[in-house]
């Protein structure tokens, strides 16, 4: 029999769960969380009871209501669920290694000794769901997958929900997965399910049997191996990725939609960016706005000198947002996006004798920058800014 050794946590309906935990009147009863309010836009999460009526994630408030007449409408709590979920990665850190916080409401374990056979695994997970409901509350659910590698320890957590446990490893594998679709499994996106069908792959069982070096060649590139080689039951470690850049969006409310507040939004979001960049000792040579508008998208992008100072940065989303009005005027503005692009090591940039500046040396704007970062990170968030901002937290910010 195949060892296990991964675990995958995979909360149930989270968002709408903590806030029946919050509130026990709501427990049992259909609930949503919207992104902005209770009146407009669409469904982040749903309960249970309201997937029962045919509610899922992008649901619109309108066709929720048609659904479910007597459903609550909530607005979500992004800071409330990241507390739930550190209190639930304490507790599973405690019974097993706590390998990756994969997403607010996803966690992946190693599994070690006894916990590594499929018996020990089931009583571990047991064990785990009494913890989570008594030290914390009933309401919290999650459902559970094991597997000999991450692919199929996720997968697995996918089969069984609410509340179940599944583990997948060659000895049930493709059979187990033959009633599922090639896109159902994660990291098939439609790019590469076209690419399978060309290939002649139709179904997980024609994918599980494929050559690994097959897959690399459909795929053009050793991810495609990779995949099909963790499919059939290898330990392919994850890989550690090198970003490409850094960048925010959000959605915005509906007392933001204006030009100005939504501008000083983007230098907030730009802020955030561009510290990240610095905390990961990198710089970029492009910066890029989009805007999402009632009556349409725009975006633009300036390619610039490499640097990582806030405030360089925040002149060229000055010159991006004096261009957007010039071409498109004032209008409502639904989401702001900026992204800071072709990014490098700082230790990699060459001198500049116009600066006067040597090779990786750091120019008085990043220093600058870099007290700020200094003193946000000992006195919190904010503390000092680069100007006027206008913050905007809330579950739909990505980045």
């Amino acid at each position: 029999m195949t060892l296990l050794r991964t675990l995958y946590i995979d909360m149930n309906s989270f968002f709408a769960s903590v806030e029946q935990h919050e509130n026990p009147a709501l427990r049992g009863k259909p609930v949503a969380i919207t992104a902005i309010d209770s009146t407009s836009g669409a469904c982040v999460a749903a309960s249970y009871e309201a997937k029962a009526h045919g509610i899922k994630t992008g649901t619109s408030v309108r066709e929720a209501r048609q659904l479910c007449p007597g459903i609550t409408f909530l607005p979500s709590r992004h800071r409330l669920y990241v507390r739930y979920n550190l209190r639930i990665a304490a507790i599973l850190d405690e019974m097993a290694e706590l390998e990756r916080i994969r997403s607010v409401d996803e966690f992946q374990l190693v599994l070690s000794g006894p916990h590594r056979t499929i018996d020990g695994a089931f009583d571990l997970v047991r064990r785990m769901k009494r913890r989570v409901a008594t030290e914390i509350g009933p309401a919290i659910r999650f459902s559970a997958g094991m597997g000999p590698n991450h692919l199929l320890a996720k997968i697995a957590g996918k089969l069984e929900k609410p509340d179940g446990c599944q583990w997948l490893a060659p000895e049930n594998m493709p059979d187990r997965l033959a009633h599922l679709a090639l896109d159902d499994l994660p990291g098939i996106s439609r790019g590469i399910l076209q690419k399978l069908h060309r290939a002649g792959i139709m179904d997980i069982p024609a994918l599980y049997r494929l050559d690994p070096r097959h897959a690399r060649a459909i795929w053009r590139s050793v991810e495609g191996e990779r995949f099909v080689r963790a499919l059939q039951g290898m330990d392919i470690p994850l890989t550690s990725t090198s970003r490409h850049g850094y960048g925010n969006s959000k959605v915005l409310a509906p007392d933001k939609r204006r030009v100005r507040p939504a501008y000083l939004v983007g230098r907030w979001l730009l802020a955030k960016a561009t510290a990240r960049m610095r905390r990961d000792g990198r710089v970029a040579t492009e910066l890029m706005l989009s805007v999402r508008r009632a009556d349409g998208g725009w975006s633009d992008s300036i390619r610039c000198r490499p640097s990582s100072d806030t405030a360089y940065f925040l002149s060229l989303h000055r010159d991006l947002w004096e261009r957007h009005i010039g071409k498109r005027g004032p209008g409502a503005i639904l989401s702001v996006s900026i992204h800071l692009g072709h990014v490098a090591d700082l230790t990699r940039r060459t001198g500049d004798l116009l600066l006067p500046l040597g090779p990786a040396e750091k120019t008085a704007g990043e220093r600058a920058s870099d007290v700020i970062d200094l003193i946000n990170r000992r006195y919190g968030a904010d503390t000092i800014r680069h100007g006027v901002h206008l913050p905007h937290p809330g579950f739909f910010e990505r980045g």
